[in-house]
């Protein structure tokens, strides 16, 4: 997409299934989300909002070197040479990003009929060192959320709830809340604030959780101690080696590697892993190289032998998110078509919103009926259980 405009307008697309539904769609946390509603003891270092001196607005998160520039984080549909990280007050981002109603307006111009609701602070808040302070905030997060964005639109706006997992016994307890509140998902940070990771055996509660109360996890982007800080300081890293728009898809890997190789999947071979916003195209030749890696050298590296190939792990267990990744469509008899969510990112400067439609016209005009279906829609219904209004 290079300008506002990038493809011709269309009343219809009898070539894609209706009723698009995004696996991986954002807020923009309002100023009072935090502020108003976490535990009284953190309300003086909640994190709030920062009038810049060139008029525009940011999130600062105590203990997060840093601010979050709104305006990169909402800036969807914007022609890329007008995407500035300054200059964009509050009161200027897209509305949808937090006024349910508005949103539903952003749901129908891009074709989509129910979105899975991820954070956007509360992603910069999966790396902050204080795990006390992040389970406040996050539950401040997870009422405002509940509350008042997707209790007002049942039917079309699906939250994924956030734990810090300050321990396997809470983690379990809050995805139990999380089904009680209505959330379809349960967004973990990429290290959880335990002695233990989670390939150790001791997790295994959780997944069983999961599993059992029908919750998937999540691993999104941006919310590893690999990361860094990335969310809170764009464009402050090298544009090369440390090029934080690439580096992303190296995170997520070594999730997918951790479950695998930690024996997660074969302990807990129900579980549902979806690893957000890193695409897909990469996903055949990295299980296949786990495979050939598995068979040349798991003895003299005394791994011992696994139940199946680790690449039918990640084909079975691993869900896939992606927003525009042709790679992804040309390759889907080389992955399971059944693991593969199309989302729009909206509101988030990277999203495809609102020329969805347009693009998965092209880049699927090779593809079967029923793969269109599957991947822009049913996918994501069946994996969360969606009833869809």
């Amino acid at each position: 997409m290079t300008d506002e405009a990038p493809f011709a307008e269309r009343d219809s697309f009898p070539e894609l299934p209706t009723n698009l539904v995004s696996a991986d769609s954002h807020v923009t946390e309002p100023p009072h989300t935090y502020v108003s509603r976490i535990n009284p003891k953190y309300r003086d270092t909640a994190p709030h909002i920062f009038r810049e001196a060139d008029g525009g607005d940011s999130f600062v998160i105590d203990g997060v070197p840093g601010r979050i520039p709104l305006g990169i984080i909402a800036a969807a549909g914007k022609d890329p040479r007008k995407i500035k990280k300054g200059e964009i007050p509050f009161e200027g981002l897209h509305r949808g990003g937090w006024d349910p109603k508005a949103r539903l307006a952003d749901q129908d111009k891009d074709g989509v009929r129910a979105e899975i609701i991820y954070p956007s602070v509360g992603m910069a808040l999966c790396n902050h060192p204080d795990a006390d302070y992040k389970q406040a905030c996050m539950w401040a997060y997870n009422g405002w959320l509940k509350e008042e964005f997707c209790d007002e639109a049942p039917g079309r706006l699906f939250g994924i709830g956030q734990t810090a997992v300050r321990s396997v016994a809470e983690a379990v307890e809050d995805l139990r809340r999380f089904k009680e509140m209505g959330f379809v998902g349960a967004m973990l940070p990429g290290n959880p604030a335990t002695e233990q990771d989670y390939d150790d055996p001791v997790f295994d509660p959780l997944w069983q959780a999961s599993v059992q109360l029908g919750l998937p996890i999540s691993f999104h982007i941006l919310t590893s101690r690999s990361d860094g800080n990335a969310i809170a300081n764009v464009g402050e890293k090298s544009a090369n080696r440390n090029n934080v728009p690439m580096a992303f898809v190296r995170t997520i890997q070594d999730m997918a590697t951790m479950f695998i190789s930690g024996r997660v999947f074969e302990r807990n071979p129900e579980l549902k892993m979806v690893c957000v916003e890193a695409d897909a195209g990469w996903a055949p030749h990295y299980f296949r190289r786990m495979n050939y890696n598995y068979q040349r050298h798991r003895f003299w590296a005394k791994l011992g032998d696994m139940k199946k190939w680790p690449g039918d792990y990640f084909q079975e267990n691993i869900y896939l998110t992606f927003q525009d990744d042709e790679v992804a469509l040309q390759v889907t008899n080389l992955l399971n078509p059944r693991r593969l969510l199309w989302a729009n990112d909206f509101p988030h400067s990277d999203s495809t919103w609102p020329w969805s439609r347009h693009l998965l016209s092209q880049q699927s005009a090779h593809m079967t009926e029923q793969e269109k279906a599957w991947i822009f829609r049913d996918n994501t219904t069946e994996l969360y259980g969606l009833k869809v209004s």
